[in-house]
């Protein structure tokens, strides 16, 4: 494979369309394993992985057996396989999310496994309801499977920089309702607690954490960016020094970022995006006091 094939161009301007309509598609297939999977600590059991071929729920538990549910975006359709041995699938193809939505339950229906989900989607401005919503409508094939391939990039660095860390760690996750791959560590310690909060960020930023990611841009950010966080934010963190020099602090949103092109277009990519990965881990576990040589391996 080679480095274009691993790391492609994807210019937000280009896929937009597509990546909206995408994201509402994904937020279905998570909604049904929100609905169905037990609780787990800082809602780990709703997100989505990279698979293979696509983006997978993994295997959901129901009427004691399960099922799995995978966008494949090298044969461009949405497959449902389930441990009573039923598979159905339906093409993706440009069609409008309400058609999408009324497809997507008849299958799951036809599959015997029966849910119900909130049709309303979540973190998106302006959100339309999934069974009224003819306004996205867009499935550009090369640019979904371009997405792939960037995220089964970003998954297999994300889950080398996590070996060697020996405490409280995630998996890789695929969280669909920001549309973005992260991997987060935690330093073991509670975090502050935060007043106001709605159930889901207690829960998720219950203890203190380091996070980083990848997400394709949207809204002030026109590009796709690697981003690094830690929650508290301990005092001198945006001001460190992190690598590559591409990198930088964006105030408004409390994180750094690396553009995705500097990592694309850098003799080695993975080295480039293990650099940043440590250098704002380093910086956020140093300044935050964490115990390192506890948490870390030798």
């Amino acid at each position: 494979m080679t480095r274009e094939d691993a790391w492609p161009p994807l210019p937000l301007a280009e896929w937009q369309p597509t990546l909206d309509t995408l994201h509402m598609w994904t937020q279905m297939a998570g909604k049904v394993r929100l609905a169905l999977a037990p609780h787990v600590n800082h809602w780990w059991q709703v997100p989505l992985y990279v698979s293979a071929r696509g983006l997978t729920t993994s295997a959901i538990p129901v009427r004691g057996g399960n099922f799995e549910i995978e966008f494949d975006f090298v044969a461009h359709e949405l497959r449902i396989t389930t441990s009573w041995d039923q598979k159905c699938s339906m093409p993706l193809a440009p069609q409008s999310v309400a058609e999408f939505y009324e497809k997507f339950m008849r299958l799951l229906d036809s599959a015997g496994i029966s849910v119900k989900i909130w049709p309303m989607p979540v973190e998106v401005p302006n959100p339309i309801r999934f069974d009224q919503d003819t306004v996205h409508a867009s499935y550009d094939p090369a640019y979904a499977n371009r997405c792939w391939r960037v995220l089964s990039s970003v998954d297999a660095v994300l889950k080398e920089f996590r070996c060697g860390f020996i405490g409280k760690a995630s998996p890789v996750h695929f969280f669909w309702g920001s549309f973005d791959l992260a991997a987060t560590r935690f330093s073991g310690r509670r975090a502050p607690e935060r007043p106001g909060a709605d159930r889901m960020t207690r829960e998720a930023y219950s203890h203190e954490v380091i996070s980083a990611g990848w997400w394709p841009g949207g809204g002030d950010i026109k590009e796709p960016m690697f981003y690094a966080y830690a929650v508290p934010e301990p005092g001198g963190f945006r001001e460190a020094t992190v690598r590559p020099p591409q990198a930088f602090y964006h105030a408004q949103l409390g994180e750094f970022l690396l553009p995705y092109e500097a990592v694309r277009t850098a003799a080695n990519p993975r080295e480039t995006l293990l650099e940043f990965l440590q250098s704002t881990y380093e910086a956020g576990a140093n300044l935050g006091q964490w115990d390192r040589a506890a948490l870390e391996r030798a």
